[in-house]
């Protein structure tokens, strides 16, 4: 690699962040798909190592960066806290993708902080219901408003589908992010 390649390669990316909330619960629910065989487990003192694997294979096509570069100590005291939720999503036994809520603001609000697809496991209709899946969850601790927010680095049908569901953009920003290399 040259010294071009690498100077071009530490460039950060530049994404459009949408804040979303919605004030209420989704009107409608979608069935839980009939293919593949899917289980929605909520996980529990969840290992570091685990963690980081599903966190990778959710978040490095759309370079996530937030809990990229922790010590496994604080990724542990992070993402094991009583107001962190994990919930992991296993298609035919396999990890196929999960959601986090932080519960931190409740009960003014609770914000899904990371909701993804494997790759393997996107294009077949699993996102919408994940999503769902994920409002339900924070609903289901009765705050005030839901929030999540989503960039252009996503998924390129996350707004749409978060909007669908019944959140309302209320603020944007632009970021740059480092790259997962």
């Amino acid at each position: 690699m040259t010294n071009d390649n690498i100077k071009n390669s530490c460039e950060k990316l530049k994404a459009h962040v949408t804040h979303l909330e919605m004030s209420n619960p989704p009107l409608r629910s979608l069935p839980i798909p009939s293919r593949p065989k899917l289980a929605l487990i909520r996980a529990e003192n969840i290992p570091v190592a685990f963690y980081r694997y599903i966190y990778a294979q959710v978040g490095k096509a759309h370079h996530w960066e937030d809990r990229r570069e922790l010590t496994d100590d604080l990724l542990y005291s992070q993402t094991n806290h009583e107001t962190v939720e994990i919930s992991i999503l296993y298609a035919d036994g396999c990890p196929a993708g999960f959601f986090e809520l932080d519960k931190q603001q409740q009960p003014e609000a609770i914000e899904v902080r990371y909701l993804g697809l494997c790759k393997e496991y996107q294009g077949i209709g699993l996102g919408k219901w994940l999503a769902y899946a994920a409002v339900s969850a924070a609903w289901a601790h009765k705050p005030e408003k839901v929030k999540i927010q989503t960039n252009t680095l996503d998924h390129p049908s996350a707004l749409r589908i978060y909007q669908r569901i019944g959140f309302s953009p209320v603020a944007t920003e632009d970021v740059e992010i480092t790259p997962w290399l």
